[in-house]
């Protein structure tokens, strides 16, 4: 089964607690504070696998979660970091943000992708001894670890797009130009999901074409097949846009050009300005009459496309068709790649009466669920990331409370993995 899109939910290992302990050892008095910080949360990995080519997987597994960190340990061990979980997609594959339909990366560009990074692990009570302060009895908890929700999205990776009618031969040509072997048959919908093929044009000259399952009027609103591959032309730096001039099923083929263009248009105004090749396909059953195919190739012609007559079945008019095709992509673009546009949402703030603030052994302590997610973006080696923790703290009020508490000028505050003395 050909599955090319999935919403998945994804929750990142929470770090592992800080340890408080105390060195005991025969002969040694006094050993102090030794205890250990807890292992760091395992993160949500994506990377590309090659022999991929749907997103089936992911079918009936939709929630993935990592290993939390252990917490830690006396005599400065720290605790084992949380085991990270790689999910295998192929290449091409879009990661969306479920809430914003941001785009958080496209796996066209990049083999590996951290999609959720594991919480911090707490500091023990060894990073807390100094002169005045030898035997703390306290330690950090450990950070929660990213969850969010987001879409996979597959996008083939091809230089050609064939589109058009259902039953026009698509699948046909696909087969005849490369080794692919879709199902063909005399009726209209064969393909139920897109197929690609390498085609060789000549030494050293080489594309990959997808044949897009037939598109109907009224595809880009969600009628047909077709609505649910377009897609995967959106990558495509050349159409090529297969009709039946044979006339066989009582269809007008400049009707057929005009719809599947508009279809085309109206799921995406830029592919109306893709390049695009026109094969007339089924000419081999015209007979006498070309009218309707010199009335055709008039019409597209008058509109600047260039039309070359082929019979699929026939193999009639491929090598033509194959190496205009091949000429054109040497002067084209390479495949798009989508530019990341995701913005991670601004922390929402609760109020300093949602924290949880103590003092122990002369040292502020700061915990709390809206604070753990804002340390958790910050950067501690970087000096603008800690005066934007410093900014927002100022601005839920933590400060004001905790001078209401008897915080003052000189005290110690611990919050994460950072310890800063105040000054107001």
């Amino acid at each position: 089964m050909f599955v090319d899109k999935v919403t998945i939910t994804v929750k990142a290992g929470d770090g592992g607690n800080g340890a408080v302990a105390f060195h005991r050892e025969k002969y040694v008095a006094s050993g102090g504070p030794d205890g250990g910080d807890g292992g760091r949360g395992g993160d949500i990995i994506v990377k590309v696998d090659p022999s991929m080519s749907t997103l089936m997987d992911f079918r009936y597994k939709r929630k993935f979660t990592a290993g939390n960190g252990m917490p830690g340990q006396g005599k400065r061990c720290s605790g084992k970091d949380g085991a990270d979980v790689i999910l295998r997609v192929p290449k091409g594959t879009l990661i969306k943000d479920k809430e914003t339909a941001g785009v958080m990366q496209d796996m066209s560009a990049a083999d590996s992708f951290v999609l959720a990074r594991g919480g911090r692990g707490g500091w023990g009570n060894k990073h807390f001894a100094t002169p005045t302060r030898q035997t703390p009895r306290f330690a950090k908890p450990g950070l929660p670890g990213e969850a969010r929700e987001v879409v996979l999205e597959l996008k083939l990776l091809a230089d050609v797009g064939l589109v058009g009618f259902p039953n026009v031969g698509k699948s046909t040509l696909l087969s005849v130009v490369s080794r692919a072997h879709p199902k063909i048959a005399d009726y209209p919908f064969t393909t139920l999901y897109p197929n690609l093929g390498v085609v060789y044009a000549g030494e050293g000259s080489s594309f990959v074409m997808a044949d897009i399952p037939g598109i109907i009027e009224g595809a880009s609103e969600g009628a047909g097949l077709g609505h649910d591959f377009l897609r995967h032309i959106d990558r495509c730096r050349l159409l090529i846009h297969v009709v039946d001039v044979s006339g066989s099923e009582g269809r007008d083929p400049i009707a057929d050009f005009e719809s599947i263009n508009a279809e085309l248009r109206e799921y995406n105004p830029e592919l109306a300005s893709r390049p695009q090749l026109v094969a007339a396909n089924k000419c081999d059953v015209l007979g006498d009459d070309r009218q309707l195919l010199d009335d055709f190739r008039a019409y597209v012609e008058a509109r600047g496309y260039t039309v070359y007559e082929i019979s699929a079945a026939a193999h009639q008019g491929i090598k033509e068709l194959t190496y205009a095709a091949a000429g054109m992509l040497k002067d084209l673009p390479p495949v798009m790649v989508y530019e990341a546009d995701y913005v991670a949402p601004e922390v929402k703030l609760g109020t300093a009466d949602d924290l949880t603030i103590r003092q122990e052994d002369g040292v502020w302590l700061i915990n709390g669920d809206w604070l753990d997610r804002l340390v958790a973006r910050v950067n501690f080696a970087d000096y603008e990331s800690r005066m934007y923790l410093d900014r927002k703290l100022r601005e839920g009020g933590v400060y004001d409370r905790m001078e209401a508490m008897g915080l003052q000028d000189g005290d110690t505050i611990s919050i994460a993995e950072l310890q800063f003395e105040y000054y107001s």
